[in-house]
């Protein structure tokens, strides 16, 4: 079972941010005991990592939520694709990963790992529109246990996602030192929205 990157702080900060719609989360007190040195708080946060992409297949993939899956279906319509998203693994979606990975130069096995991933993800920021978009604002949806009524998902990147994604990469850099908060979505962001950082 695949572990995540999550402390019940950061948890509920950027619960409470993405529910109210402020933009920031405040600064929060360190979660190490009295007496503890900034060198072991520094040393504990450095040593957290975002978590391995997913590995995705045709069938059944329930170490990952369907958001997860979903994920992957935006993205493969950002790139051309016309999938149903589901978050359902079936013929079409294996299709359309097999095309698109004949298309970028890597091994047409349908299989979804992280040279996959990293060559689909597409970087959105405020005033991007279009699938990938949408699965931003999905897997914050998912993140907030809203189904929807957190963020609407109509693939426009506006000032409510930049704030819920400003939330959610403040809360990823209290557990990773480092982590950016631009609320841009790149390839750190990504990685950790589709690896279900801070969710569960």
């Amino acid at each position: 079972m695949k572990t995540k990157i999550r402390t019940l702080t950061a948890a509920t900060a950027v619960s409470a941010a993405l529910v109210t719609g402020i933009t920031a989360i405040p600064a929060m007190a360190s979660t190490a005991g009295p007496g503890a040195s900034a060198t072991s708080v520094s040393a504990t946060a450095t040593a957290q990592t975002l978590q391995p992409w997913p590995v995705l297949s045709q069938g059944s993939n329930s170490t990952w939520p369907l958001a997860t899956v979903r994920s992957l279906q935006y993205l493969l319509n950002a790139h051309g694709a016309k999938l149903a998203v589901d978050g359902l693994f079936g013929p079409k979606t294996k299709a359309a990963v097999i095309t698109f990975q004949r298309s970028h130069g890597l091994a047409a096995t349908g299989v979804v790992n992280a040279g996959t991933w990293r060559s689909l993800i597409v970087t959105v920021r405020q005033g991007s529109v279009g699938p990938a978009v949408r699965a931003v604002q999905d897997q914050i949806n998912f993140r907030n246990n809203k189904d929807g009524r957190t963020l609407i998902v109509d693939g426009i990147f506006g000032p409510k996602t930049a704030a819920a994604v400003k939330a959610f990469q403040r809360a990823m850099s209290i557990e990773i030192s480092g982590f950016a908060v631009d609320g841009i979505v790149g390839p750190q962001t990504w990685q950790a929205l589709v690896t279900e950082a801070l969710s569960g």
